[in-house]
């Protein structure tokens, strides 16, 4: 279980390194778009961020997991997935949806790393 857990969170770096890099990598372009890896990128932190909490629990661990930590991680996960589905084809991405989806990303960082 411990290699498992360490190839999930290898995974979910991964996600969000090709989520926040596609993000900071197009601040600078004036037409907003959304790169495929984006779309990977959400997805992957969703499926490995779930997959991580059903390990710490099948390990034992459950009373280690903040319920509460997960669901805000959960819901802030799914509505920056969902944005970028939404609008992952479209030639221009609104920027308060681009900024939108930036600003969740960072967000959930700042919840990963500061609520104990």
């Amino acid at each position: 279980m411990t290699i498992l857990r360490t190839v999930l969170l290898i995974l979910h770096f991964l996600g969000l390194a090709a989520l926040l890099g596609g993000f900071l990598y197009s601040m600078s372009d004036k037409v907003k778009r959304f790169a495929p890896g984006m779309m990977h990128g959400a997805l992957t932190q969703l499926v490995t961020g779930i997959a991580l909490v059903g390990v710490a629990y099948a390990r034992g661990h459950g009373d280690d997991v903040d319920n509460a930590k997960i669901t805000v991680k959960l819901l802030v996960a799914l509505v920056v997935t969902v944005l970028i589905i939404m609008n992952r084809k479209k030639d221009a991405v609104p920027v308060p949806v681009w900024g939108t989806v930036g600003g969740l990303t960072i967000l959930n960082v700042i919840v990963a790393v500061a609520w104990h």
